[in-house]
């Protein structure tokens, strides 16, 4: 599978653009563990051209964690053209465009799934943007603003004609937000359609390694897209990368069984992480940046009365405090 110049190989797996998520040291530690691409934070195109320090900050990339994408969102084809610009000055790998973010800062102003209620205004600044820089620039976006509009199986051909080279799609309309589940069904329709030619990235529920293989074998997608899996568990990459490569294996392929990580494994990524995130700002906001994270790992969900534990990481302010917490949780479940 290919974007460009850059070749993904069989079955890729790709780490979604989340805000507040995907900095880079998580951003390392997921391309460490099997992320065939990953993405940084989704950022405003204003705030791009505002020169917001943040936002900047977002969209530095070191060469270790390529290919790497760098998704943006606005409303209007001027600022997303110049955004697309500035962004281009950072060197990322692919340049996407934001169509799906269903949250209501961004698509109640008329951005990210705003767009799929203005299509003519979606495919003018995608025209644009395609016009304006080198990079190859991909999309992503979701089938459509509620149940009575899926409109993905149309728009797809229409971006497509507009020149992105590679098109990611979420299992969900806008109106659904991230409740119920996924449907994969329109983007197996897509993917099928013999006028669509670029790759199509499949996006949704994709909470296990049996899933991520059910995405390719049954609705035929050049690639997978993981978002909230990924909390706390930079290592789903590899878990199911090795599920593919065991099956493939027991199915006659040349590819040898992978050890599983263990949980030291495990608490060391974890630990590996708030020491990047300190290292990178400083420890108060690394402590922040990480505390999500730690909080939602599956990793933790079998210790008893692993509540007041949650409490304590989320509250606390140093990395000795964390650090003492997480070889707690080290102890207690080498001990189930």
């Amino acid at each position: 599978m290919k974007i460009g110049n850059i070749d993904f190989g069989s079955r890729p797996l790709f780490l979604a653009p989340m805000e507040d998520v995907t900095d880079i040291g998580f951003r390392k530690l997921c391309k460490r563990y099997g992320a065939a691409m990953v993405y940084t934070e989704f950022v405003s195109a204003d705030a791009i051209i505002r020169s917001i320090p943040s936002t900047l900050s977002k969209m530095k990339v070191d060469d270790d964690e390529r290919p790497v994408g760098i998704q943006i969102y606005g409303r209007d084809v001027d600022s997303m053209v110049e955004a697309a610009k500035i962004v281009e000055t950072f060197h990322p790998d692919i340049i996407d465009l934001n169509f799906g973010c269903p949250v209501k800062k961004v698509a109640g102003k008329g951005a990210g799934a705003g767009l799929l209620k203005d299509v003519p205004l979606m495919l003018e600044i995608t025209r644009e943007v395609v016009k304006a820089v080198h990079t190859p620039v991909t999309a992503k976006t979701r089938l459509g603003w509620d149940k009575e509009n899926l409109i993905i199986t149309t728009l797809a051909e229409q971006l497509q004609d507009c020149g992105i080279q590679a098109l990611t799609i979420h299992g969900r309309t806008r109106s659904q937000m991230y409740t119920g589940e996924a449907d994969w069904t329109l983007i197996g329709e897509v993917k099928k359609n013999p006028r669509i030619h670029i790759p199509i990235i499949g996006n949704g529920d994709i909470t296990s390694p049996e899933k991520a293989e059910e995405a390719f074998d049954e609705y035929g997608v050049d690639a997978v897209m993981i978002g909230r899996a990924t909390f706390g568990r930079p290592w789903f990459f590899k878990e199911c990368r090795d599920f593919m490569n065991d099956k493939a294996h027991k199915e006659g392929a040349d590819s040898v069984p992978a050890a599983p990580l263990t949980i030291d494994d495990k608490i060391d990524i974890l630990e590996e992480q708030l020491r990047i995130n300190v290292e990178r700002i400083d420890e108060y906001r690394g402590i922040l940046h990480t505390r999500r994270h730690l909080a939602a790992s599956p990793i933790f969900k079998n210790i008893p009365n692993f509540r007041q534990t949650r409490i304590a990481m989320l509250r606390a302010n140093t990395v000795d405090e964390v650090v003492k917490i997480l070889e707690d949780c080290r102890l207690k479940l080498k001990q189930l």
